[in-house]
């Protein structure tokens, strides 16, 4: 059975709520205690600079697809680069991958931070909590782009409001001081947890692909795809800079980092109180909630669409429904067992490695097959690849440090989703790699 779709279901403010939703989820709540961790006092520069590094890499996303708007966004960009074989599908698995990781993430995050309210900290209730909530987001991506559209939007006020009143009271509280800066900005970070934090910071922005996935089913896509991504990375850039200052004019580093699951969280405490405490966990549990809502509805629509595309194999699940459905049950057993499985800093640490490498395949598909017909500058492209290339590149070296076995577990995945790739095009008897082929969208 065929995918489904809603051509001009999405308004320019419902791809902006379904792109920032995503980001402000995943971001701010799971990643700022995790930055600091690598960036020290600089954990604000850092998300600055992952702010400015996706502002490059939308380039593409947002050249290729006004020319070729479609729902399946990522996938279609690389199709039209490398054509139908082993590299697309690849690159598109990691990027669906990275994006259920990000799930799982998120997942977690309303788990550990709905925990504070009853002050538990850790424990068999985080995965517990996380898979509840992964098996909510479920039910009603099953109900369809109406509700997806009205919950994004009225979630998307709720934590955005509530997190630049967390913010700005935190300040007011402390007399806008922030306690990193007390013995020297530059204390305690070095170069390279500096541009690793960068590389964990850059996840906190990649929700604006999103916007590319949900492609024509937004209304007038040539001109507002490109809109809702900017629009959604101005609002979050903002956010974050505003949190980021916040929870540190409240923590220290040593108290970020001690707390970095639930920084916000502890942030709230000596500034505001319990009553902080409680307006935070409330604020994380709906940005967490709608950020999840909708990675789920962006995941498996792209899953769908390399079905169509021949790319993975049709999901024989013997189950009612769609494509979509069934693509929808791969999304979130996946993300069950990732949340069940692996903490914080490691799911964090997988999805920054998988999202980057594909960034870096995008922006050299467009570069070399491309750019002329879609009108993409070449400097831009490069600057996009070498900024990507410097961050993955002090991530891997700064965990292959740290934690090791999970640079050999993304590492082992990357080749495992590439093998899987190669045999199954290979026995379908579609393994042209045939570059800058056209398709039909």
């Amino acid at each position: 059975m065929g995918v489904s779709y809603e051509k001009n279901s999405l308004t320019l403010p419902g791809a902006v709520a379904m792109g920032t939703g995503v980001m402000i989820g995943a971001g701010i709540f799971a990643l700022t205690g995790q930055v600091a961790e690598l960036a020290g006092a600089l954990f604000p520069l850092a998300f600055l600079m992952a702010a400015i590094i996706c502002g490059f890499s939308a380039y593409s996303y947002i050249k290729v697809s006004n020319k070729y708007p479609s729902a399946g966004g990522i996938a279609m960009i690389l199709k039209k680069a490398y054509g139908p074989g082993m590299v697309t599908g690849g690159a598109a698995l990691l990027m669906a991958f990275s994006m259920i990781i990000n799930e799982s993430l998120v997942a977690r995050t309303f788990g550990t931070y709905t925990l504070q309210l009853f002050g538990i900290e850790g424990g068999i209730l985080v995965p517990v909590l996380a898979i509840a909530l992964i098996v909510g987001a479920f039910l009603v991506n099953i109900a369809g782009n109406d509700v997806i559209g009205s919950v994004s939007k009225v979630t998307a006020v709720l934590k955005i409001g509530g997190i630049l009143i967390f913010a700005l009271v935190a300040l007011w509280a402390t007399g806008f001081a922030f306690q990193p800066a007390a013995n020297g900005v530059t204390d305690k970070t070095s170069v390279g947890g500096f541009l690793a934090g960068m590389a964990l910071a850059i996840l906190a922005y990649k929700g604006f692909t999103t916007i590319t996935n949900d492609g024509d089913e937004v209304k007038d896509p040539k001109k507002n795809v490109g809109r809702a991504i900017m629009i959604s990375l101005a609002v979050c850039t903002a956010i974050y800079l505003l949190v980021c200052y916040a929870v540190g004019s409240t923590l220290s580093i040593e108290e970020i980092v001690k707390a970095k699951d639930y920084a916000l969280a502890e942030a709230a405490r000596p500034s505001i109180g319990e009553y902080g405490v409680w307006f935070t966990v409330a604020i994380a549990i709906v940005a967490t909630a709608s950020g999840l809502l909708a990675s789920v509805f962006a995941v498996s629509r792209m899953l769908a669409m390399l079905v169509e595309m021949d790319l993975i194999p049709e999901p024989k699940l013997g189950l009612p429904g769609d494509t979509h459905t069934h693509t929808l049950i791969y999304t979130v057993v996946a993300a069950g067992l990732l949340a069940a499985f692996f903490d914080l800093s490691r799911i964090a640490s997988l999805g920054a490695i998988f999202y980057i490498v594909m960034d870096i395949i995008i922006h050299w598909g467009v570069y070399r097959h491309l750019r002329e017909d879609v009108g993409a500058k070449a400097p831009v492209l490069i600057t996009a690849i070498l900024l990507d290339a410097v961050a993955l590149g002090a991530f891997l070296v700064m965990k292959g440090q740290s934690d090791p076995l999970i640079v050999v577990i993304a590492l082992a995945g990357m080749g495992a989703i590439f093998s899987f790739e190669h045999f199954y095009l290979s026995k379908a008897g579609d393994g042209d790699d045939t570059a800058g082929s056209e398709t039909k969208d």
